[in-house]
């Protein structure tokens, strides 16, 4: 198969903002590596879809090793995957620390370790992590000391690889969210939560898949934590 179109590789795709982030990555003419712990085959030529855990190595060697035997090249890494429970400090379970850490540091490493590799090799690439504002504007409202803790490792692991791979044509940014209506947030918890923002709403799957598109076309922005939460980091 002919290598001359970009590839972007896309966590947690299989539904919400990676299924989303999926279809606007082919409508920009992407070829598409999509996993996720569970994904079903794609119907489409230009979209791979490869099944794991992203906290296991194995499983990103497994998504970058199909990727370019499928389409010879790695263009963009989205970190999209990412476990998000809130919960009082206290009542943090063993579980709950493996399964986040797992997931939102181990997965970022081992698949953004490999995939800058190929990056490297053909002297550019883009990588962008999805945080969340909470890092840097905490709420009573939502406990959420875990995801803080490696959201947080995120944003700052975005500012420093930008800074080491800037003159290698490599760019790295994040994407920090607020409350996003997808199905993991029951209607009747919608009031609440649209209370959050200063807008006074969710936030849309849309209004995130369309920030990834701009720093994807932005060719001088690289470092960037972009708050899309209807002014929640601003302040209330």
């Amino acid at each position: 198969m002919s290598a001359d179109k970009k590839v972007a590789v896309i966590t947690g795709a299989s539904q919400g903002i990676g299924a989303a982030l999926v279809e606007a990555y082919r409508g920009q003419g992407y070829r598409v590596v999509a996993t996720a712990r569970s994904i079903e085959p794609a119907n489409d030529a230009d979209v791979l879809a490869v099944a794991g855990d992203i906290a296991e190595r194995k499983t990103a060697e497994r998504v970058l090793a199909e990727g370019v035997e499928r389409f010879g090249r790695i263009d963009t890494l989205v970190n999209n995957a990412g476990v998000f429970i809130a919960r009082p400090f206290t009542g943090y379970s063993e579980a709950d620390f493996a399964s986040i850490v797992g997931v939102n540091v181990a997965g970022f490493f081992h698949l953004t370790q490999l995939a800058v590799a190929e990056m490297e090799k053909r002297g550019s690439g883009h990588v962008v992590q999805i945080t969340t504002s909470l890092v840097g504007h905490a709420s009573s409202k939502v406990p959420s000391v875990l995801a803080s803790l490696t959201k947080g490792g995120l944003d700052a692991a975005t500012r420093s690889l930008a800074i080491e791979y800037a003159r290698r044509g490599i760019r790295v940014n994040a994407v920090a969210p607020g409350v996003i209506r997808t199905p993991m947030h029951p209607p009747e918890t919608h009031e609440a939560l649209a209370a959050l923002h200063p807008m006074g709403r969710m936030g849309e799957i849309a209004d995130i898949v369309q920030a990834i598109l701009y720093l994807e076309a932005a060719p001088f922005v690289t470092g960037e934590i972009l708050h899309v939460d209807g002014g929640q980091s601003a302040g209330h």
